[in-house]
């Protein structure tokens, strides 16, 4: 078994319960511990330009889509709850780098669009961003990074539509 704190934890549960099959934690446990060290991490590209992963995150939807969104298809497209989405908004709102138009047919509808200020910030931390993450998988060779992305790709096409009825 790897030596990681994964392996520590499943190895106190192995002793609490003996035989107890905690193959679901290995994979369930490492995949929470990977994603939570790479959201704690602040990159240099995010802190220098004032970002949180979160705004990173809504800046880039609006970035790659190439049209203004609402709130809630910001909320689906960064998987967060809709009251996090107005939070930050509010922010970039403040900092100028996003702003929200009201729709044509209905006043109760607002959609959100980069401001030219907001477009260069996305623009110049991506490329920042990208490298930096390169750098956090530098540890895992080319074939290990393309066979575990394969592998993540996989699982999330199952647990995407399964999960649902796991509830």
């Amino acid at each position: 078994m790897t030596d990681d704190t994964v392996a520590a934890v499943v190895r106190q549960w192995q002793t609490v319960h003996p035989g107890l099959d905690t193959s679901p934690m290995e994979l369930i446990g490492r995949i929470n511990r990977c994603a939570a060290l790479l959201q704690q991490a602040v990159s240099a590209p995010l802190r220098d330009a004032g970002l949180s992963r979160a705004e990173f995150d809504l800046l880039g939807a609006l970035r790659r889509s190439g049209r203004d969104l609402t709130p809630s298809e910001l909320a689906r497209e960064t998987f967060a709850s809709g009251a996090a989405v107005t939070k930050r908004l509010r922010q970039l709102i403040e900092r100028g780098l996003v702003e929200r138009i009201a729709d044509d047919r209905d006043r109760r509808v607002a959609h959100v669009r980069l401001t030219g200020r907001g477009r260069e910030t996305i623009d110049t931390v991506l490329p920042a961003q990208l490298e930096f993450e390169r750098a956090a998988l530098a540890g895992l060779g080319e074939q290990q990074r393309d066979a575990l992305g394969e592998q993540l790709a996989e699982l999330l096409i199952q647990l995407e539509g399964r999960l649902g009825t796991l509830r």
